[in-house]
């Protein structure tokens, strides 16, 4: 196999993995738990596909992993480059974390309770912690293909299992 198909493969797999945290964050349970916060990622889309009947909301799970491959297509041809898009949508993100977690902080208190608030407000303040720390690494050093799909990954499954966990009543 040569380089392009090994990363073509690489990426395929890395994408298919983001089911993992995506049903972790959607489909473990009922109602927004800890380890169940139902991140907005895949929250939207299984409201929008509720509607239909056969359960079709549950494939809201590959919304993550639709939007890995879209991002950085790149990672298909073993790009090592981060692109600066990449550091972008992480400081965007994490700013509206914030501003997010501000604004629905009462809600999340009142309908899901402080405890849960609180403790994935902290996961979300740890994943972007050990991403803005592991894009800062990348920013000073010479990328590889392999720390460049890491990156990316561990991005998307910020966005698939934690970031901006439903906070307030459930329709």
């Amino acid at each position: 196999m040569n380089r392009g198909s090994e990363s073509a493969v690489a990426t395929g797999m890395a994408g298919l993995g983001l089911l993992i945290p995506a049903s972790l964050g959607l489909l473990v349970s009922g109602v927004p738990t800890i380890w169940c916060p139902f991140p907005i990622l895949t929250i939207l889309p299984s409201f929008l596909l509720a509607e239909h009947e056969h359960g079709l909301w549950k494939v809201a799970v590959a919304v993550p992993m639709l939007c890995f491959f879209a991002w950085h297509p790149g990672l298909f041809r073993g790009e090592s480059r981060v692109p600066k898009r990449s550091y972008v949508l992480l400081m965007i993100t994490a700013l509206l974390s914030v501003v997010y977690f501000v604004t629905s902080w009462e809600l999340g208190s009142r309908y899901q309770g402080l405890l849960f608030t609180r403790e994935v407000c902290a996961a979300n303040v740890a994943w972007v912690g050990f991403l803005g720390l592991a894009f800062a690494r990348a920013w000073k050093q010479p990328f590889s293909f392999k720390y460049s799909l890491f990156l990316h990954w561990m991005l998307f499954a910020w966005f698939a299992w934690y970031a901006f966990p439903y906070l307030g009543e459930l329709p």
